[in-house]
């Protein structure tokens, strides 16, 4: 046998190699059009729900509503303070839940977007607002009208507290 003949590949190897670059060649290929068509359909039949109050039904609408409430209550706070603030608590989930801190091995784990424990959120809970501690609008109320007895404003609340 030549040098040249003990070198060679099965032919059988070559076409597995063939298929599974065509295969991936052409998946390649149906992916930004499976894409398209999704990201196009996504835009023309999505809607934004929104609150009872009218509010757009996530974050953005959650401090504006609250903002409203808390401007009839005479409760002090900016969009700026509650954003930043909700973003470091919970990141925006308004099912967020501490089950590791001191509170919790109390028995009595922060929740919602500002992470209020329940026997604040019931002391400090405003008029018109769910009694849901995990109702977004009532849990951001409450939250800022506490700050604003403990700090003066949820502006100047920069950790947790």
């Amino acid at each position: 046998m030549s040098a040249a003949d003990q070198h060679r590949r099965p032919r059988r190897n070559r076409v597995v190699r063939t298929l599974a670059i065509a295969g991936t060649g052409a998946a390649v290929l149906a992916l930004p059009l499976i894409g398209a068509t999704t990201a196009s359909a996504a835009t023309s039949t999505s809607t934004a729900s929104t609150t009872l109050a009218g509010y757009p039904n996530n974050l953005d609408g959650w401090i504006r509503e609250s903002l409203a409430i808390m401007a009839e209550k005479k409760i002090p706070g900016s969009y700026n303070g509650i954003y930043r603030n909700v973003i470091r608590e919970s990141s925006g989930n308004p099912r967020a839940i501490n089950l590791w801190d001191s509170n919790a091995a109390a028995g009595i784990p922060s929740k919602g977007l500002l992470q209020v424990i329940d026997p604040t959120f019931s002391a400090y809970h405003v008029a018109g607002t769910s009694f849901d501690i995990y109702d977004p609008v009532a849990n951001i109320t409450a939250a800022c009208n506490y700050a604003a007895a403990r700090y003066g404003s949820i502006d100047n609340v920069h950790g947790a507290y």
